[in-house]
């Protein structure tokens, strides 16, 4: 129980025995597993008591519901609506599990295999999707264009995304966990052997701005980056893929926001929201 230490996540127990023996169980599977759990009784509580004039928790889901379709719909297009239950989901499970700083916790996502294995999901996404909207003989073909010998820079390219994908998002966050231990136990070293106090005083004023910094925003711009980078790969492998043999209808209304994706400039589109569904199958808005 409790073993493990240092940047790794600590292991909570052993499952010694049977077909699962030797199955080592992680704060980081604990804590994804709860955060997951809390996400689903929220979605039941909801949903539980519908009303034609949404109040109390049915208000808080639909404004949730409305501003995922809206974020979906400008960045990915309206043909695209069906992947908003997905990114909602993704952006509320990695913005809690990067957030477990703010009570004291290990994040999720200070664990690489978290973040990899959520980096592979997207990975597959983006191919699958590709596939069905280009055909299997478009997609392969993308990889010789423009040159035949781009195959295997094209190969690697694809495989590399959700390296960096994952690392990006776990540099980040453990980056935030590793300065905030490093400033308090040098904060408490100063206090109590350099000044001799009787408590780790200097932490006080730097602690909370801490704690703000890579505890509250940070966990929401990463939550934030990694959902739209999803978001965007998706789009430009279903928009861009059927159009290299100039093909298709052309892009929709969420190709350009695909194609123009940046860090510093996310919102540009200006998509009707008219047709955006809440809970139940209702006209939402």
């Amino acid at each position: 129980m409790g073993e493990g230490g240092g940047l790794g996540a600590r292991v909570i127990f052993h499952i010694e025995g049977g077909p699962l023996d030797g199955l080592v169980i992680t704060e980081t599977a604990c804590w994804a597993v709860i955060i997951a759990i809390g996400l689903i009784i929220f979605g039941i509580a909801c949903t539980r008591k519908m009303g034609r004039y949404p109040k109390g928790a049915q208000a808080l889901g639909e404004l949730i519901v409305e501003t995922v379709y809206k974020f979906v719909s400008d960045t990915m297009g309206k043909r695209n609506l069906s992947f908003a239950p997905y990114i909602g989901t993704l952006f509320l499970f990695l913005l809690f599990s990067n957030m477990l700083g703010l009570f004291g916790f290990r994040p999720v996502t200070a664990d690489m295999n978290a973040t990899f294995a959520m980096s592979v999901l997207v990975f597959f996404l983006i191919q699958i999707n590709a596939i069905r909207s280009a055909g299997i003989g478009h997609y392969l073909k993308h990889f010789a264009e423009p040159y035949p010998f781009m195959v295997p820079i094209k190969i690697l390219e694809e495989f590399t995304f959700p390296i960096s994908l994952s690392f990006r998002l776990f540099g980040n966050i453990l980056a935030g966990v590793i300065i905030v231990e490093l400033a308090m136990e040098g904060l408490h070293a100063m206090s109590i052997e350099t000044l001799h106090l009787p408590l780790p005083f200097l932490q006080i004023p730097v602690r909370l701005p801490l704690n703000l910094f890579f505890d509250l925003f940070e966990p929401v711009l990463q939550a934030f980056v990694f959902t739209m980078l999803t978001m965007s790969f998706i789009a430009k492998a279903i928009v861009t893929r059927p159009e290299i043999e100039g093909e298709g209808e052309g892009p929709d209304d969420g190709a350009e926001a695909a194609e123009g994706f940046s860090e510093e400039d996310l919102f540009e589109s200006g998509a009707d929201y008219s047709e955006v569904k809440g809970f139940g199958g209702r006209e939402a808005g």
